[in-house]
């Protein structure tokens, strides 16, 4: 299978170099002095054993990829940015399989509007993205944790296969009939980049509003009855897997919505994160103000440009 990975970031970057150094046929899509950088000097991946570069095919929209329904698209954009690329993949190929390798639950439920083709992605990669053509990745030797699954259950040939290439490409990854629920638990954990990117984790009052927007997210998809697949789960799938290390002397930096506000993207993930559980909120009569607030902040400060953690946890409470 040839792999189409929409959105070279931090997540979709290392993805596509370690699919590439495993032999695997990769052509990422990117923009910017990104996608300069790429066709110029290939993609570099930084990792706490040092550095690699992939000469990975760049092209700059879904079409200029060619794609074909034998390929597979990964999508690794933010899920804000999902609509145009998914829309110009499935005008292009209607049969290729979509993988959404993204954070949140509503990709899938976008995808599934469009085809019956849809792999769900748990996605535990800690991960950054700063200067074009270079990803950084910070657990070694295994570099994160993509258990897969088709969308909204079960497992098929094509998940088993997936899961094989990422397999061979050095990461940790199974084949998840209720791949769903692990995302949903993963949603309930990136509840709290919010308060990353607004007050910083180091905020004294950073630790209450990580536990209220948690509480918030737990009691509206127990309203819902949705399945979240947290605790000892989750602890036994990063435990002995994600062992981050400094690259180049440096520690990651922060949550991805961190990240977005520290390159001035202009847009934040929140409404995708936080927003998943006002609307779900709304719906079952659960009030979720501290998410509802985080929400806005967060996308106040992305529309103003401000920097990360420049704001007071104080003033959030």
């Amino acid at each position: 299978m040839r792999y189409v990975v929409i959105g070279a970031g931090a997540v979709g970057g290392t993805i596509a170099a370690r699919l590439h150094a495993a032999g695997r046929e990769v052509v990422v899509v990117a923009r910017g002095a990104h996608l300069d950088a790429i066709r110029e000097r290939g993609l570099r991946l930084d990792t706490p054993d040092g550095s690699t570069t992939h000469p990975v095919q760049a092209v700059g929209t879904v079409g200029e990829a060619r794609p074909t329904p034998d390929d597979v698209a990964i999508l690794a954009v933010k899920s804000q940015d999902t609509p145009p690329p998914l829309a110009a993949l499935l005008k292009a190929a209607p049969g290729i399989t979509v993988v959404c390798a993204q954070n949140g639950v509503a990709n899938e439920r976008l995808a599934a509007r469009r085809t019956d083709r849809v792999q769900a992605m748990l996605v535990i990669l800690p991960a950054e993205h700063y200067e074009p053509g270079v990803v950084v990745a910070s657990s070694s030797p295994v570099p994160g944790v993509l258990d897969v699954g088709r969308f909204p259950s079960g497992v098929d040939a094509t998940t088993e296969a997936i899961v094989a290439d990422l397999t061979a490409a050095g990461f940790s990854s199974r084949a998840d009939p209720d791949v769903m629920a692990a995302k949903y638990g993963k949603l309930l954990t990136n509840l709290a980049n919010a308060v990353d990117a607004v007050c910083g984790l180091d905020d004294p009052d950073a630790p209450r509003l990580v536990e209220a927007v948690t509480a918030e997210g737990r009691a509206v998809l127990d309203a819902a009855g949705i399945t979240a697949r947290t605790g000892d789960d989750d602890r036994v799938r990063r435990e002995g897997t994600i062992t981050e290390r400094p690259v180049a002397g440096a520690t990651r930096r922060g949550s991805s919505s961190w990240q977005s506000l520290q390159r001035g993207t202009g847009s934040i993930e929140a409404r995708y994160l936080n927003g998943e559980i006002v609307a779900l909120g709304a719906a079952h009569r659960i009030a979720t103000p501290v998410n509802t607030e985080l929400m806005r902040v967060a996308e106040e400060m992305a529309a103003a440009g401000e920097r990360p953690a420049s704001r007071s946890g104080a003033d959030l409470l």
